[in-house]
């Protein structure tokens, strides 16, 4: 049944996941998509104005753009599982198959990107299936143990014992090392191939060596709690619980951050310092990504921000064309089989890039979205999760 508390709330999540891919196109675009190179002979004032622009937006969005996706994730899993529900079905089954459909959308998508997350929340949402028929309170448990990074708790146990123990570079950085070899050739196969065989071992190790396999399960779950307490429906009641989740989360952000970046001052011990690091980063992303979310869900309720924040919603809509489409374009513009452009743009250049790059997006979402009820990439998913059925 269609009510106005209902299309409410999905209006607010689709402008929210819309702010997600914006802000994630954004930081890959002066990132030049996982290339990390930085063009010699721009003038002084240039570099300083990258500097502040490349230190701002990793500041705002690294860490927390992802996490909301992930935030998000685990919501429609619940609003798709609620509904299959109230008509006698269950949709883990179907689930399972939409997340093996995922993986390949992912794969596509690392051709192209190496950095993508399509194939690291398939293969992680496969354990959002045997908890989500457990009640709150132990979800709420399982979600709030991963988000304490247990496997970082255990390398600070060991490392406490034996501070002097000498730590390698982590396994990534030599896989990220060979990059170079062909993000700047010109030859698209060898992009593709090395993106697939060099490019994807890199993030996924990359990922665990940041704690975030246990930091996305944790919020897939919590983002399935705040559909089963309704959340996202915009209500004085939730305006009142958001408006508390952003203090707590303001106040639990300022000395976390604080910690985060005096760590290296005081202590000595990287065999200590880089497991608690890692979990206090966690943390501080995961409190910076709360202010993020209830500000945005807050300032959507206003009448003042509400029509700006709305126009993100055909973007939200299709998020999933969205995010392989600016992989596409973006890895053409920057790698070398393209346009190169990674020799030329600083972070001042790259951020002209992807706001423009946002804008066509938006146009582009809401001229498709007035024609059709889902993105190009959407009903290809949503087909192919439903085959076979009646």
């Amino acid at each position: 049944m269609t009510t106005p508390s209902s299309l409410s709330r999905l209006s607010v999540v689709d402008a929210l996941r819309g702010f997600a891919i914006v802000s994630i196109m954004l930081l890959h675009n002066i990132e030049h998509f996982d290339f990390f190179f930085f063009p010699a002979g721009l003038p002084a004032w240039m570099v300083t104005l990258d500097k502040g622009i490349w230190e701002t937006l990793f500041f705002l969005f690294s860490g927390k753009s992802y996490a909301i996706f992930a935030l998000l994730f685990g919501l429609t899993f619940f609003i798709q599982s609620d509904n299959q529900e109230k008509k006698g079905h269950d949709f883990r089954g179907r689930f399972a198959w939409r997340l093996v459909l995922l993986l390949g959308f992912g794969l596509v998508n690392s051709a192209f990107y190496q950095g993508d997350i399509l194939t690291i929340y398939a293969l992680i949402g496969f354990f959002l299936i045997p908890v989500s028929k457990l009640s709150n309170r132990l979800v709420f448990g399982i979600a709030l143990f991963l988000m304490l990074q247990p496997y970082e708790w255990f390398n600070l146990t060991r490392a406490i014992q034996h501070p002097d123990v000498h730590l390698g570079d982590p396994v990534s950085w030599s896989y990220f090392g060979k990059m170079g070899s062909y993000i700047t050739g010109t030859s698209f196969f060898d992009t593709v191939t090395g993106n697939l065989t060099n490019g994807k071992p890199a993030v996924f190790l990359w990922n665990w060596e940041n704690g975030r396999v246990f930091q996305t399960l944790s919020l897939f779950m919590f983002g399935m709690l705040a559909g089963r307490m309704s959340f996202f429906v915009l209500n004085d009641r939730n305006k009142k619980f958001w408006r508390m989740v952003f203090f707590f989360a303001t106040l639990a952000f300022l000395p976390l951050f604080l910690v985060k970046n005096g760590l290296g001052l005081w202590i000595d011990s990287e065999a200590i310092r880089r497991p608690l690091l890692t979990i206090v980063s966690s943390w501080s992303n995961m409190a910076f990504m709360m202010i993020l979310v209830s500000g945005f869900v807050l300032a959507f309720q206003s009448s003042f921000f509400h029509r700006a924040l709305h126009l993100l919603s055909p973007i939200g809509r299709m998020s999933l064309s969205n995010y392989v489409i600016q992989s596409v374009i973006g890895s053409t513009l920057y790698y070398g089989f393209g346009f190169a452009l990674y020799l030329y743009t600083g972070a001042t250049y790259c951020l002209l890039i992807g706001l423009a790059l946002a804008l066509v997006q938006g146009l582009f979402s809401t001229w498709w979205m007035n024609r059709h009820a889902q993105g190009p990439l959407e009903t290809l998913w949503h087909r192919g999760t439903w085959i076979g059925a009646k």
